[in-house]
Protein backbone atom coordinates (compact mmCIF):
# COMPACT_ATOMS: atom_id res chain seq x y z
CA UNK A 1 0.00 0.00 0.00
CA UNK A 2 1.13 3.54 -0.44
CA UNK A 3 0.85 5.98 2.01
CA UNK A 4 -0.03 9.82 1.19
CA UNK A 5 2.57 12.47 3.26
CA UNK A 6 -0.25 13.58 5.56
CA UNK A 7 -0.13 9.75 6.72
CA UNK A 8 3.59 9.72 7.33
CA UNK A 9 3.47 13.08 8.66
CA UNK A 10 1.18 11.50 11.56
CA UNK A 11 3.17 8.69 11.92
CA UNK A 12 6.69 10.84 12.37
CA UNK A 13 4.66 13.00 14.62
CA UNK A 14 2.73 10.46 16.34
CA UNK A 15 -0.24 12.04 16.06
CA UNK A 16 -3.36 10.63 17.04
CA UNK A 17 -4.57 10.53 14.03
CA UNK A 18 -2.00 7.43 12.62
CA UNK A 19 -4.12 5.47 15.27
CA UNK A 20 -7.09 4.74 13.21
CA UNK A 21 -5.05 3.77 10.09
CA UNK A 22 -2.63 1.09 12.21
CA UNK A 23 -4.75 -1.51 11.85
CA UNK A 24 -4.62 -1.59 7.76
CA UNK A 25 -1.18 -1.64 8.03
CA UNK A 26 -1.05 -5.10 9.36
CA UNK A 27 0.82 -7.60 7.26
CA UNK A 28 1.73 -4.57 4.92
CA UNK A 29 4.31 -3.44 2.96
CA UNK A 30 4.44 -0.04 3.48
CA UNK A 31 5.46 2.54 0.26
CA UNK A 32 6.33 5.55 -0.18
CA UNK A 33 6.08 7.56 -3.87
CA UNK A 34 9.57 9.94 -4.67
CA UNK A 35 7.17 12.82 -4.63
CA UNK A 36 6.29 12.21 -0.34
CA UNK A 37 9.45 11.92 0.27
CA UNK A 38 10.23 15.33 -1.49
CA UNK A 39 7.56 16.97 0.19
CA UNK A 40 8.49 15.31 3.57
CA UNK A 41 12.22 16.53 2.69
CA UNK A 42 11.22 20.26 2.85
CA UNK A 43 9.92 20.44 5.94
CA UNK A 44 13.72 20.64 7.72
CA UNK A 45 14.18 23.76 5.68
CA UNK A 46 10.64 25.05 6.10
CA UNK A 47 11.02 25.12 10.18
CA UNK A 48 14.39 24.85 10.33
CA UNK A 49 15.06 21.76 12.20
CA UNK A 50 17.79 20.86 14.27
CA UNK A 51 20.51 18.15 12.57
CA UNK A 52 19.41 15.20 15.33
CA UNK A 53 15.74 15.95 14.19
CA UNK A 54 16.73 15.77 10.54
CA UNK A 55 18.83 12.65 11.46
CA UNK A 56 15.32 10.94 13.14
CA UNK A 57 13.43 11.81 9.95
CA UNK A 58 15.91 10.06 8.07
CA UNK A 59 15.85 7.09 10.10
CA UNK A 60 12.21 6.60 10.36
CA UNK A 61 12.01 6.95 6.79
CA UNK A 62 14.56 4.49 5.64
CA UNK A 63 13.57 2.13 8.71
CA UNK A 64 9.56 1.33 7.63
CA UNK A 65 9.38 2.44 3.91
CA UNK A 66 9.70 1.62 0.66
CA UNK A 67 10.42 4.23 -1.74
CA UNK A 68 8.71 3.99 -5.46
CA UNK A 69 10.94 5.97 -7.73
CA UNK A 70 10.27 7.75 -10.80
CA UNK A 71 10.76 6.21 -14.17
CA UNK A 72 9.56 6.45 -17.62
CA UNK A 73 6.55 4.36 -17.27
CA UNK A 74 5.35 6.36 -13.77
CA UNK A 75 6.04 9.62 -16.48
CA UNK A 76 3.02 7.89 -18.65
CA UNK A 77 0.76 6.89 -15.96
CA UNK A 78 1.26 10.61 -14.31
CA UNK A 79 0.69 12.15 -18.22
CA UNK A 80 -2.75 10.45 -18.62
CA UNK A 81 -3.84 10.92 -15.33
CA UNK A 82 -3.31 14.73 -15.71
CA UNK A 83 -4.48 14.52 -19.28
CA UNK A 84 -8.15 13.51 -17.48
CA UNK A 85 -8.05 15.73 -14.65
CA UNK A 86 -7.42 18.85 -17.21
CA UNK A 87 -11.09 17.85 -18.38
CA UNK A 88 -12.45 17.48 -14.53
CA UNK A 89 -11.65 18.21 -11.24
CA UNK A 90 -7.67 20.31 -10.76
CA UNK A 91 -5.13 18.14 -8.53
CA UNK A 92 -2.03 19.76 -7.52
CA UNK A 93 1.07 18.35 -8.88
CA UNK A 94 2.01 16.38 -5.81
CA UNK A 95 -1.44 14.73 -5.31
CA UNK A 96 -1.34 13.86 -9.26
CA UNK A 97 2.53 12.04 -8.85
CA UNK A 98 1.31 10.15 -5.47
CA UNK A 99 -1.99 9.50 -7.20
CA UNK A 100 -0.04 7.79 -10.76
CA UNK A 101 2.58 6.17 -8.18
CA UNK A 102 -0.31 3.97 -6.72
CA UNK A 103 -1.89 3.37 -10.10
CA UNK A 104 1.66 2.21 -11.51
CA UNK A 105 2.17 0.00 -8.90
CA UNK A 106 -1.48 -1.58 -8.38
CA UNK A 107 -1.58 -0.25 -4.69
CA UNK A 108 -4.14 1.64 -2.70
CA UNK A 109 -3.63 4.87 -1.59
CA UNK A 110 -4.17 5.87 2.76
CA UNK A 111 -4.57 9.01 2.78
CA UNK A 112 -6.47 11.44 5.31
CA UNK A 113 -7.17 13.76 2.90
CA UNK A 114 -9.28 11.41 0.16
CA UNK A 115 -11.13 14.97 -1.36
CA UNK A 116 -7.88 15.08 -2.99
CA UNK A 117 -8.16 12.15 -4.79
CA UNK A 118 -12.06 12.24 -5.48
CA UNK A 119 -12.69 11.39 -9.24
CA UNK A 120 -9.58 9.45 -10.14
CA UNK A 121 -9.98 6.59 -12.51
CA UNK A 122 -8.94 3.32 -11.02
CA UNK A 123 -7.46 4.37 -7.69
CA UNK A 124 -8.52 2.49 -4.75
CA UNK A 125 -8.37 4.62 -1.59
CA UNK A 126 -8.30 3.84 2.24
CA UNK A 127 -9.12 6.46 5.18
CA UNK A 128 -10.41 7.40 8.55
CA UNK A 129 -11.35 10.65 7.80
Amino acid sequence: MLLDTNIVSYLFKRDSRAEAYLPHFQGQRLHLSFMTVAEIYRWPFERNWSEPRKQALELFLRSHFTVLRFDNDLAWTWAELVGQKMRGQPMSVADSWIAATALQHQMPLVTHNARHFFGVPGLTVITEA
